[in-house]
């Protein structure tokens, strides 16, 4: 018991140790910061003064005198209100600041570097599921200005086998994810669901099994499907199909300039360029990355139940997944 009383002891101690010493550096650099850019203010034997007591702090902090430490701490503080106060920031004006580079930093952030997205619907199932929330890199293809369509620099363009976040074409104030097929100038076509670029067919092959699907809802709404291994150039990615759907055929159609084709993963219940047209490249955002949270939003309620299924509907195996 003495041995347990003797490291609390010395833990609490050492706690209180770290705490004067941060509190010693903020005064003194306080002190230095308002010695600086007030010196104009400050007659110079107040400025001795407070040089005085700044170097008392610095001395106490390299000793192990915690009552000496924290005399020093007080007399600089008193120092300070009593000479400095015009130039002291208030508590709630340093938690001010703080907040504001805070929100200043995840601005910065979110307009040129990284983007959180969550997936609405079952249109890129198997890949991604809806529920995923991934996190979308706006630096992959260029520096845009935000809340605008114009890139101030481009990187590179987006490539095919890509997933990409963009601005909906018939409605830019929502935004899609889809997988990039069909580049600048190619001619895309569908033949009996298989994909055919400048003419050539996208090898695919179907894997054997049973194949089942849900979009977040019930277990009782489940669908068929067929899963098929699909290459897209050097990118290789699952692909679900509808065995109730007859085969489709589309196109061929010749993608525009900066812009691509995209389609859904899930391609019997998606809604993308074969229905709605191509993507300019002014509408991409940018590129998935990785899925950081992972929920089925079917399960769950305010109830005791409803908590319990919210937890059990957390899918831990999908964090942290790279998107492919």
């Amino acid at each position: 018991m003495n041995m347990m009383t003797k490291l609390w002891t010395a833990w609490r101690t050492h706690r209180y140790w770290n705490r004067a010493r941060d509190e010693g550096k903020h005064l003194v650099r306080e002190s230095r910061r308002i010695l600086k850019r007030r010196s104009y203010r400050i007659p110079q034997t107040v400025a001795a003064e407070i040089e005085l007591a700044v170097s008392e702090v610095e001395s106490a902090a390299k000793g192990d005198d915690f009552e000496r430490m924290r005399e020093a701490i007080s007399a600089l503080d008193e120092r300070m209100d009593k000479h400095l106060a015009f130039a002291r920031k208030s508590t709630a004006r340093e938690y001010a600041e703080s907040i504001g580079v805070a929100l200043a930093v995840a601005l910065l952030l979110r307009a040129f570097v990284v983007e959180a997205f969550q997936i609405p619907s079952g249109s890129m199932i198997p890949t991604l599921e809806i529920g995923d929330h991934i996190f979308v890199s706006k630096f992959a293809y260029g520096i845009g200005i935000p809340f605008t369509n114009k890139k101030v620099v481009e990187f590179s363009d987006p490539q095919r086998g890509d997933i990409i976040v963009f601005r909906y074409p018939p409605d830019p104030s929502t935004d899609f994810i889809k997988r990039v097929v069909g580049l600048p100038g190619d001619s895309v076509e569908l033949r009996h669901n298989q994909v055919f670029i400048n003419g050539r067919p996208m090898v695919r092959e179907r894997v054997a099994g049973e194949c089942r699907y849900n979009e977040g809802r019930s277990p009782e709404e489940s669908r068929d499907c067929e899963l098929w291994i699909e290459s897209l150039g050097s990118k290789t990615h699952k692909v679900y199909q509808d065995p109730n759907q007859p085969p489709q055929d589309w196109g061929p159609r010749v993608v525009p300039p900066r812009s691509v084709f995209v389609m859904g993963d899930n391609r019997d219940n998606s809604r993308d360029s074969r229905v709605w047209g191509f993507v300019p490249y002014d509408n991409v955002k940018g590129r998935a990355l990785v899925v950081w949270w992972s929920r089925d939003p079917a399960f769950g309620g305010w109830s005791p139940e409803g908590v319990a299924e919210w937890f059990k509907s957390i899918r831990l195996g999908r964090f942290f997944s790279v998107v492919r």
